[in-house]
């Protein structure tokens, strides 16, 4: 290696180093960065490490996990060693083919699948260190590098031993190394003098004149320098000129020498140009295969040719060739016909026709005219690809599908399948194009079309009124198209198996109009909307039944569902994302998001990455709504403003107000009175005008609890009566059941003692208590609240707090505690009322409710009970509240803190805010004295 005397000490740093690693070499093409990998690669053997080479290939970069595969396969006979949770989810990957599913639990996130990969790592690296090379990190799929991203990012903490990632990336190529926020080490060219000391000691015979040509063309890119000498002689000896290679007409230089080899390739004969090709489109022939995945790509045969020609080389593996350059490859494929590549993709298909995505792939590009086969092979891959977290695939493979069709109305529905899942990718845009490109004369008017530009509408734009009036012309108009049709049969359930277009339109259109008359939560849109559905026996689904009732009004229709909707999360892996979302408005409705809860965190990383974006974030709401309940209140805030960012970058604007509707409910609990205003305001002012009623009544249940927080009760009862009027539950509001106690203990603390008291009584006799666990503890809190008879009131709590899920509610149930220890608190037994006050006040305490635990604290004052200064519980703080308390306590900011243990400056800010209280202190600074006290107290 001439020259990259700075690289190369930069990489003998990197092999020398005691801790695990990563390091992204980026340049042109051309520039040398396989040498360097290779070098480093030589300097950990002769260290003792291990050494694993692998290569994206831009074949392969549709196929989620293939590059990943690649990487680890030399290491999977590890796997046995590892836990069943981690070798789980190898398995889901990579275990039983593309066409597989995935595991139980359904695909894992990029979190969870990293932390498995590091342990198999760990396990890996157990008796010596270990190296992975990563050439061309440009072409991985998506999958693949975002898992390498996340593993590359906790190497440095030692999070799976003596391991290193070494990875190249072109400059002129977008990947996803590029946000991977890895250390970087660029390589430039060539200092003139090591260029032509390079072309001096390979070429020593080189003239003058052609000499200074070679290094003024090459501007020290070692391809060019190693490859135009033989070019530009050739030409020279041909009488042909050797000076109009140098500027290309603007063309890249990389270009220009992917033409140098396409010069070659037209000199080999017909049968090694098909060996070739088919090698290019398959991605074999990668530089540094060994210990690949055997079998999983063509091996090229009797191609010594090319090799002559200076285009392939013989691989490490015996007999196996191997393209010199990825230009090379690029060359051979540009350089043949469109006859020629399909020939070469048939005969791939054939030999991956055990694997149905490889095998899509192939045919796709195979296939010239309509074929209903090869369509319904895509279509399956397609299937195959959601379900894996792949629908930006799904979307080309349905597209394709709907190209090679020969019924136009199946390429209407498997368009329609495309804009379906592109909008629910955060894709609107090529969903309407999708749904232009229908075959039916007047199609921008189809229901497809209006399911596409509604969806468009609505999470863009948050129009429910135009919205609901199109949606339901257009199920009108397919209800009249099918009603002929009705045999009473049972109706198709979305991802239960093929369905009909019309029919399967009409599904998504009838949930889509669910949704727009929630989100309106205007009592005449629920009415038209259930007139219309009750129109249609036989064509509506049990689970747009479902919807239905829990979406709309759960106090009067939920009940009879919550089995259905329980039943339903053991079966969350077998259904599209859109579906589990939908399921997972039922479940909140009906206070049963816990269940859903696992699966949701499992997977929504995966849509958010490379799947369902607009699922996504609806999971990211639903995650945050039941850490709001249970009092994980700080993750919950975190899980919020991520929401709230990606809406603002998708142009989501409804998520967005809804995702700062939930962030102001939490800052009204945690005592934020200024944030949960603001909040509120940038909600109201932009739901209210477009009749959003299911936002305005999330922003006066925020008020509502900010008030009651600061103890403006006056303020909290026009918020609460806003939602519903006292002694009713006004049709179609979704939170006037949740609001049950904020109107309650407002009422009682202005006076309005018998607004309270028929409001209670309207929760027992409208059945709460029989919808969800929540309502019947807050029911029961009610009317212990409102009850006349103390003692009643005494056996009231007891009931609320002796419900079989009181305790997955806190807040609810320490609002209770604390009204009645207030209550009893008047009465001589001062015993009792702290049996009450006590646990109120270390519940708000715990959950960081500031506002509730003061009056709680005095409360408990008045009943004798001194105040108490916070008891420090440093034997609490987690592994990584201590390290992060270690860094601020050394003055480090939250921003330097998250840089070193790769966590955002938010999420330092959350462990801190949890570990103050657990070390009896309030603010940073006495945060090395904390620590310095509790080593001292350990010792002892």
């Amino acid at each position: 290696m001439v020259g990259r005397e700075d690289e190369r000490a930069e990489l003998a740093a990197f092999v020398a180093s005691a801790t695990g690693r990563a390091l992204v070499l980026r340049g042109e093409a051309g520039v040398g960065k396989s040498s360097l990998l290779g070098h480093g690669a030589g300097l950990a053997e002769r260290e003792g490490h291990a050494v694993v080479r692998a290569a994206g290939v831009e074949a392969e970069s549709a196929l989620p996990y293939a590059g990943l595969h690649q990487l680890l396969h030399p290491l999977l006979d590890g796997a046995a060693r590892l836990d069943d949770g981690s070798r789980a989810l190898l398995d889901a990957v990579f275990g039983a083919g593309s066409a597989q599913r995935g595991s139980e639990d359904g695909p894992p996130s990029v979190m969870a699948l990293g932390i498995a990969v590091l342990r198999l790592l760990s396990l890996a690296s157990a008796r010596r260190p270990l190296l992975l090379v990563l050439d061309d990190g440009q072409w991985l799929d998506d999958s693949s590098a975002d898992v390498c991203g996340f593993v590359g990012r906790r190497l440095a903490g030692g999070a799976a031993g003596p391991v290193k990632l070494l990875v190249s990336v072109r400059t002129d190529t977008v990947s996803r190394f590029d946000t991977a926020a890895l250390p970087e080490l660029p390589v430039a060219a060539l200092a003139d003098e090591d260029a032509a000391h390079l072309l001096d000691h390979r070429f020593p015979d080189l003239g003058r004149g052609l000499r200074r040509i070679v290094l003024d063309q090459a501007r020290g890119n070692p391809l060019a320098l190693l490859e135009l000498p033989a070019h530009l002689a050739s030409r020279a000896s041909d009488g042909l000129p050797v000076e109009d290679f140098a500027d290309g007409n603007g063309v890249p230089l990389p270009r220009r020498l992917q033409g140098l080899f396409g010069t070659r390739i037209a000199a080999l004969d017909e049968r090694v140009r098909e060996e070739l090709l088919k090698g290019a489109l398959d991605g074999a022939g990668t530089p540094g295969r060994a210990g690949a995945v055997p079998g999983a790509r063509y091996r090229m045969r009797d191609a010594d040719a090319a090799v002559a020609a200076g285009l392939l080389d013989t691989g490490a593996v015996a007999g196996e060739f191997v393209f010199r350059h990825p230009l090379v490859r690029s060359a051979v494929v540009q350089m043949a016909t469109p006859e020629q590549r399909r020939a070469a993709h048939l005969s791939l298909a054939r030999l991956h026709r055990g694997n149905l995505e490889r095998r899509a792939t192939h045919l796709a590009a195979a296939t010239a005219g309509p074929d209903e086969d090869v369509a319904g092979i895509l279509e399956a891959a397609a299937e195959s690809a959601t379900r894996r977290g792949g629908a930006l695939s799904a979307v080309t493979w349905l597209t394709r599908a709907a190209e090679l069709s020969e019924d136009p109305a199946d390429r209407s529905r498997r368009l329609a399948d495309a804009a379906f899942v592109a909008g629910h990718a955060a894709r609107p845009g090529q969903a309407r194009q999708l749904v232009r490109a229908d075959p039916y004369p007047g199609a921008a008017g189809s229901p497809a079309s209006v399911l596409a530009a509604a969806y468009q509408s609505l999470y863009q734009d948050g129009d429910v009124r135009s919205t609901h009036r199109q949606v339901s012309a257009a199920i009108e108009k397919l209800r009249d198209e099918l009603r002929d049709e009705l045999r009473g049969e049972p109706r198709h359930e979305p991802g239960a198996g093929p369905a009909t277009g019309p029919e399967e339109v009409l599904t998504r259109l009838v949930v889509l109009l669910l949704a727009i008359s929630q989100y309106s939560g205007d009592p005449a849109a629920w009415e038209r909307t259930h007139a219309l559905l009750a129109s249609m026996p036989g064509l509506v689904t049990e689970r747009a039944r479902l919807y239905s009732a829990t979406w709309s009004d759960v106090t009067r229709y939920g009940a009879p569902w919550a089995e259905p909707v329980r039943q339903a999360a053991a079966h969350l892996p077998d259904l599209e994302p859109w579906d589990v979302t939908r399921l997972g408005v039922a479940a909140y409705h009906l206070d049963m998001l816990d269940l859903y809860r696992p699966h949701l965190q499992r997977i929504v990383e995966r849509e958010l990455e490379t799947g369902a974006v607009a699922a996504g974030m609806v999971m990211l709401h639903q995650i945050t709504l039941d850490r709001t309940a249970v009092g994980e209140w700080a993750e919950a805030e975190e899980t919020g403003q991520r929401g709230l960012d990606l809406a603002l970058e998708h142009g989501h604007h409804l998520f967005a107000a809804q995702s700062r509707a939930y962030l102001a409910q939490l800052a009204a609990l945690r005592g934020r009175t200024g944030r949960a205003r603001d909040l509120r305001s940038e909600v109201e002012a932009w739901a209210r005008p477009r009749g959003l009623g299911f936002l305005t009544q999330l922003a006066d249940s925020a008020g509502a609890t900010a008030a009651l927080g600061s103890g403006d009760h006056e303020a909290a009862y026009l918020h609460a009566v806003g939602i519903t009027p006292p002694g009713t539950f006004r049709p179609y509001a979704y939170q006037a059941p949740r609001t049950l106690l904020d109107l309650v203990e407002a009422a009682l603390h202005t006076g309005r003692a018998g607004e309270a008291r028929a409001h209670a009584l309207a929760a027992r006799d409208a059945g709460l208590p029989a919808v969800s666990p929540r309502l019947a503890l807050i029911t029961h809190g009610a009317l212990a609240m409102t009850a006349e008879d103390v003692r009643e009131a005494a056996e009231t709590v007891e009931r609320a707090a002796s419900q079989p899920d009181a305790a997955r509610f806190p807040f609810e149930l320490a609002r209770i505690r604390l009204a009645h220890g207030i209550r009893v608190s008047h009465v001589p037994d001062r015993a009792a009322a702290r049996r009450y006050l006590a646990p109120a006040a270390e519940a708000f305490e715990r959950l960081g409710a500031a506002g509730w635990t003061g009056r709680a604290r005095a409360a408990l004052g008045a009943t004798g009970v001194p105040p108490r200064a916070p008891v420090p519980d440093p034997a609490s703080l987690t592994w990584q509240e201590r390290r992060i308390a270690d860094l601020a306590a050394s003055g480090l900011t939250n921003k330097e803190i998250g840089s070193r243990m790769h966590l955002s400056p938010r999420t330092v800010g959350s462990h801190l805010y949890r570990t103050f209280p657990k070390l009896g202190i309030t603010t940073r600074a006495a945060l090395r004295d904390a620590l310095s006290r509790t080593e001292r107290e350990a010792r002892v």
